[in-house]
């Protein structure tokens, strides 16, 4: 772990801050106040060029004049500033820093220009830096917070990466309220030398960090991301939000592959890959992530669901059930442990149903024990747990009849002993996740959060977040990645792809892709090139009717279209009359692939495109004429494990009809995987390709064999050519 450079840079044992001023509507100054404030107990230095005292700390004129060279520096001045300020630093000795100030890459060429400068000057000097156009960071372990918002002042054990400031500043005292502690923050902001995937592991091998969140608006290097999170998911977990910022992937494709890649897809699969969970909204990566942070980890799927209400309970299940958790009935024997317990209108299935049961250690204490002593449940979610906050309600109605004591007094009429429900979740080993209508006002609520226990404010969201330890569970179940090795480059492989380089084309045509594809071994249908009919005739005898006749031109990408595909021709006849209704649809003559009619009624999609930022992506999903339309696909970065590849298999929403289905015997899974790993085999060994479509991928019988299928070429500049 040493060599990350974010050790040093989170756990500097001196800074200097360059930039703030007495005015605390200033952003150098809140900086410095956080640092001042916070707790941290490093050596601090502020430079500043006029000022002899800045926030009641003495200032140095010049970096020169400091007694030291800070381990950090942290920019927050003009933009003008900064090229010669990171120089100065360099030139003293300081080897990490922190460049707040934006005005870089994200305004434009200029913006580029300058940001290009500001790493050359990094590298001079083996700088290593966030930024710029970052807000900072907190290591909650060193009580240091160097970002513009008060810290939480309590270590905790989520680790948040995040490409917006915003989610580890502005938020503090919202995740403060709701018992969630940042472990270590950071705040990569344009990425010039850091960036996410350094953070990433940085955090990944941070002891204190037991879960890690991640804000996403774009990945550079999807390939390394996935590597470095493959790694950590097996230990640690690691969740992210996707906001579609990036344009990475956002490209038309002139296969069927290509254009189904838009960002969401890409990100959607790649998460997949690298066994990260993927949320869809800032409050679930906070809330998942801290309960996947602090609470045990899921040893089944077995939820016990404890209300002291009917609604939040079926709501409870009905949550959990949708997110593959089970909530089971409970046995005779533990029903009639809880019924001596509780009313007898009450339920002591599951959902255990109190109904308006005021006892509060009976649900909080009493009865999640029985119920985990009973090794029924892998999991407990309990709802209504309120003492104060319900007492603050009542209190204006109930005061009279009490004789008008103060609030204070009736509050403290209950007072309840809540060591045994605060422990059960260690004490067991089992997750124990809280939902309550109440908030800090509630003392229930507060001991909750400040012991480290999950509460939500609504009971879909206790089961959603209970669903993401399934989620976790999963993800340590999957098996090993290996890496699998490249196989050689196939002769007629090379030597067809080429020739169309050097013919200018952009585009095999199906013959040639087909033939491709068999020399690594991928199924593809049994067929004949015709130049004329006589040719076709002879074609189609020799393969045995029937047959498929199709216009066969490199110019010419979607033939079903164009009228250029003819089905199930039983005879001579039919043959010699598609030949000539062929040639009449493009308006002169067009030789014509003779094929084996293949017959199915499971058509797939397999394929390949590149993306900016990830390289090589192989497609898998539900083919045919609708593959546009129903958009039932999943992606990965090349190279494929055979793992890997399986999983792609069951990711599609499809997946039931590789299975017996309607009839049709199960699909060959091993054979589907293994055209799959080959695609990214092909992709890595042939860089020239830009996309392979094989649309459809037909399952005849068992085997999956390519029906159709279509290679484009990256297109190259006239410079290249030439």
């Amino acid at each position: 772990m040493s060599s990350n450079p974010l050790c040093q840079l989170i756990s500097p044992k001196s800074i200097a801050l360059v930039g703030a001023g007495n005015n605390p509507r200033k952003m150098g100054a809140l900086h410095a106040l956080s640092i001042l404030k916070d707790g941290y107990q490093g050596s601090f230095y502020l430079v500043h060029r006029q000022e002899q005292m800045v926030l009641g700390c003495k200032a140095f004129k010049s970096v020169y004049d400091l007694p030291e060279a800070p381990e950090l520096a942290m920019l927050v001045v003009p933009g003008d500033q900064v090229l010669q300020l990171l120089a100065d630093f360099g030139e003293i000795g300081t080897r990490r820093a922190v460049i707040v100030t934006a005005g870089f890459r994200e305004t434009g060429l200029e913006g580029s220009e300058k940001e290009e400068q500001l790493k050359e000057i990094a590298a001079r000097y083996g700088i290593r830096f966030l930024g710029p156009n970052c807000i900072g960071f907190i290591n909650s372990e060193l009580a240091l917070n160097v970002t513009v918002f008060p810290g939480t002042g309590k270590p905790g054990k989520l680790g948040m990466v995040s490409q917006s400031g915003t989610y580890i500043t502005q938020t503090l005292s919202y995740l403060r309220n709701k018992g969630i502690h940042f472990s270590k923050a950071i705040s990569v902001g344009n990425e010039a030398d850091i960036d996410m995937v350094e953070a990433l592991e940085y955090l990944g091998q941070d002891e204190q960090t037991k879960a890690i969140a991640l804000y996403i608006e774009g990945i550079s290097n999807g390939r390394r991301f996935i590597e470095v999170a493959q790694k950590i998911t097996r230990y640690k977990p690691v969740l992210a939000q996707y906001v579609g910022g990036s344009g990475a992937g956002a490209r038309a494709g002139m296969s069927h592959t290509g254009s189904m890649g838009g960002p969401d897809f890409l990100y959607e699969g790649l998460f997949r890959q690298a066994g990260v969970i993927q949320v869809f909204g800032i409050e679930d990566l906070y809330d998942h992530g801290w309960t996947l942070a602090t609470q045990p980890r899921l040893r089944g799927n077995r939820v016990g669901v404890l209300t002291n209400s009917g609604g939040p309970g079926t709501a409870i299940a009905h949550v959990c059930e949708k997110g593959g958790l089970e909530v089971p009935s409970f046995s005779e024997k533990l029903q009639r442990e809880i019924k001596q317990h509780i009313q007898g209108h009450a339920s002591s299935a599951n959902p255990v149903d109190l109904t308006f049961h005021l006892d509060a250690k009976l649900l909080t204490s009493v009865l999640p024990e029985t119920i985990i002593q009973s090794g029924e449940v892998d999991g407990l979610i309990l709802h209504g747990a309120m003492s104060h906050g319900f007492m603050r309600e009542m209190y204006p109605r109930l005061s009279e009849m009490l004789g008008g004591i103060s609030l204070e007094q009736f509050l403290a009429l209950r007072k309840p002993d809540l060591t045994g429900t605060l422990s059960l979740s260690q004490r067991y080993g089992l997750p124990s996740l809280i939902s309550s209508f109440f908030g800090r006002e509630d003392n229930y609520t507060s001991a909750y959060r400040d012991h480290d226990i999950p509460v939500f404010d609504a009971p879909e969201k206790a089961a959603r977040a209970m669903a993401a330890l399934l989620r976790y569970k999963k993800i340590q179940e999957r098996k090993s990645f290996v890496s699998p090795e490249l196989p050689a480059r196939v002769p007629l492989a090379v030597e067809i792809l080429e020739r169309a380089a050097g013919e200018g084309r952009q585009t095999l045509n199906e013959y040639e892709s087909k033939q491709v594809l068999a020399a690594y071994g991928i199924a593809v249908t049994r067929e004949k090139l015709a130049f004329s009919e006589d040719e076709a005739v002879a074609a189609a005898f020799s393969l045995g009717f029937p047959v498929v006749l199709k216009g066969c031109s490199a110019a010419i990408a979607h033939k079903t279209e164009k009228g250029l595909v003819h089905l199930r021709l039983v005879d001579e006849k039919e043959v010699r009359h598609a030949f000539q209704a062929i040639s009449k649809a493009v308006g002169h003559s067009l030789p014509a692939l003779v094929s084996e009619m293949v017959s199915s009624g499971r058509e797939l999609l397999a394929g390949m495109a590149r993306f900016p930022g990830f390289g090589p992506c192989i497609v898998f999903g539900l083919g045919g004429i609708f593959t546009e339309a129903i958009r039932d696909v999943t992606f990965r970065s090349a190279p494929l494990s055979e793992a890997e590849g399986e999983e792609m298999l069951s990711d599609i929403l499809s997946a039931k009809i590789l299975g017996e289905f309607r009839g049709m015997p199960p699909a060959d899974t091993v054979a589907l995987s293994a055209i799959l790993t080959t695609l990214g085999f092909i992709s890595l060994l042939h860089p020239e390709i830009a996309e392979i479509d094989i649309n459809p991928l037909v399952i005849s019988g068992s085997r999956p064999v390519a029906v159709d299928a279509l290679i484009v070429l990256e297109q190259k500049s006239k410079s290249d050519r030439l």
